[in-house]
């Protein structure tokens, strides 16, 4: 029993590190968990369009700095072309795209709303009771932004000589602007010649797609062969995003990460680039570039088989670069050659990433327990494609790792039912041995001899769940596909805390029924503790997301329902005398 009690302990010590954990990220702190999470200094970004310009000098990869600074120069005798900010709108994107430079500086995503902070623990309650909702998101998810507290964009162009880059002027195609009834895409075509070097930036955005296929043609208009390279790169500042308090699913984030067939998945951060310590692969012919964040991401996909070089890059104060060099080859006086890439900036949905690029599905980041988590996940999706509700799905998925876990469960409960009924003995035994514990423990173990029970059973059906709770735990914290769902009534998203604090006490009522379902310790100290120990993890649950505590309290549920029948039904006569 000493054993079992231990092994509550270290589970409840794993608890108290989660909560930590989700305190850590709320106050600021080192994540234990999420190591790659950007901890440098806040700083505000450069806002204002002088300020871009000037961080943009620098945004080139540093082999071609020459190149890009005669790039950026001015073309004498080019008339001036007038800037303007471009806004390309489907069904699932509404994206600003600035004519200087080509650049992709707003993405607003149609289909999902930016999460409810609440700066004080008692709004969730002062929300119920509010029939007008005004706490309720009603702004959509923006990655791509360029704003006082944000920076993020996606920059393209040439190198390798006096060619067109982020920098120069373009000029849009007329066309239209936005996806109609019935269209499958809509494009945008921008145009930029600088010495003679023409480039053409092709944007098209297809119904219900979250990739945008970029397409650079470049086309020689000089007497020479040239030989530029196209890049493209995400640029993202180094602020550290606001939390979204403890009623947050888990600290937001941002992370550069890069992906090749030979290194495979590799997570950056910007306090790494900031010191030029930053490892990662610097070449390829494969794989993809990307800005992480929770839920959310946006990677770069060059076409497969293309050679590449990867760079990572401090821009200017608090801006960083991350992003390809792919050479096109020489291009003779008059000919045209084209680069294709693919740009994804859209949730971290399993199902799709998997589908985009190999091992673009790494991103949704399970932490250390991605080999029971990603089943887990694949099961639940199973279910919920018959169900339709994830609430629902986890009441369903508990009762099927319940069932499959019944016959090394059973066991346990079994062994901690017999313990119960010899709980006299043993305390008889401590008794009479109390004051020579060699002889107590001589005479503890003939008695588990004699009444045929594992000492150890009653810890089976705890240390089997656990490996399952902390992976379910990755699961709500990683997945896009339940962030903002519903289960019923009061839990209106399941990898937020319960606003009511219901489910708390349910399973603090629960977990007492269980207390008193098994032996009593026979040390008193013991026995008060197994008294507070309900009371002490439900005040933790507060603070965890609702979908975890609602799989716990199912599991509860079940547990005390098994035990009831094992005690009442299954001990043998001789164990009940």
């Amino acid at each position: 029993m000493d054993i079992k009690r231990t092994v509550l302990w270290i589970i409840f010590s794993m608890s108290l590190l989660l909560l930590w954990d989700n305190w850590a990220r709320h106050t600021g702190k080192a994540s234990m968990f999420f190591p790659s999470a950007n901890q440098q200094a806040q700083q505000n970004p450069k806002a204002s369009a002088a300020a871009s310009a000037s961080a943009n000098a620098g945004t080139l990869p540093a082999a071609t700095a020459a190149a890009a600074a005669q790039a950026a120069d001015a073309v004498p005798g080019v008339p001036e072309i007038k800037r303007e900010v471009i806004t390309i709108t489907t069904d699932v994107f509404k994206a600003d795209i600035d004519t200087q430079g080509g650049e992709l500086k707003r993405l607003e995503l149609l289909q999902f709303k930016a999460a409810v902070h609440h700066d004080h623990w008692y709004e969730p309650f002062l929300e119920l009771f509010n029939s007008k909702k005004t706490a309720q998101p009603t702004q959509n998810i923006v990655l791509f932004d360029q704003s006082a507290k944000r920076t993020y964009l996606a920059q393209s162009g040439l190198i390798g000589g006096n060619f067109p880059n982020h920098k120069s002027a373009f000029v849009a195609k007329p066309g239209v602007r936005t996806l109609t009834d019935g269209a499958k895409q809509v494009q945008l075509v921008l145009e930029s010649e600088v010495g003679g070097v023409k480039l053409t930036k092709t944007l098209t955005f297809k119904r219900g797609d979250y990739i945008i296929d970029v397409r650079h043609e470049i086309t020689n208009n000089t007497a020479a062969a040239i030989t530029p390279s196209v890049y493209m790169q995400l640029l993202h500042d180094g602020t550290k995003p606001e939390s979204g308090g403890m009623f947050s699913a888990t600290g937001e984030f941002y992370a550069p990460a890069v992906y090749s067939e030979a290194e495979k998945f590799q997570k950056l951060d910007f306090e790494k680039i900031e010191k030029n310590t930053a490892s990662h692969a610097m070449k390829a012919d494969s794989g993809w570039f990307a800005m992480l964040q929770h839920f959310f991401v946006s990677a770069v996909i060059p076409a497969d088989k293309t050679q590449r070089d990867i760079f990572t890059k401090k821009i200017d104060t608090n801006l960083y670069a991350v992003g390809n060099i792919l050479p096109v080859g020489s291009v003779a006086p008059g000919a045209t050659v084209a680069s294709d890439l693919r740009l994804y900036s859209g949730p971290q949905s399993t199902a799709s990433l998997e589908k985009i690029a190999p091992g673009l599905d790494l991103v949704k980041d399970y932490g250390m327990l991605a080999f029971i988590a990603k089943p887990l996940f694949w099961l639940m999706e199973l279910i919920h494609n018959v169900i339709g509700n994830w609430g629902w799905t986890i009441v369903v998925f508990t009762i099927a790792i319940k069932l499959a876990l019944f016959p090394l469960s059973a066991a346990g409960y079994r062994s901690m039912a017999k313990m119960k009924v010899v709980t006299p003995k043993m305390q008889a035994v401590r008794e009479r041995y109390k004051n020579d514990p060699q002889k107590m423990n001589q005479a503890m173990m003939e008695l588990y001899k004699t009444e045929k029970i594992n000492p150890l059973g009653g810890c089976f059906p705890i240390l089997i769940q656990m490996p399952i709770f902390l992976a379910l735990y990755w699961v709500l914290q990683a997945s896009v596909e339940m962030r903002g769902a519903p289960w019923m009534g009061w839990i209106t998203d399941l990898t937020s805390p319960d606003p009511l604090f219901i489910l708390p006490v349910i399973y603090a009522i629960s977990m007492f029924i269980t207390t008193k379902l098994n032996p009593a310790p026979a040390d008193p100290v013991q026995a008060k503790m197994m008294m507070f120990m309900p009371l002490i993890f439900s005040v933790m649950f507060f603070f965890f997301p609702s979908g975890l505590v609602l799989y716990w309290v199912v599991n509860n549920i079940l547990s005390i329902g098994q035990q009831w029948v094992i005690n009442n039904k299954m001990i043998p006569p001789e164990h009940k005398a």
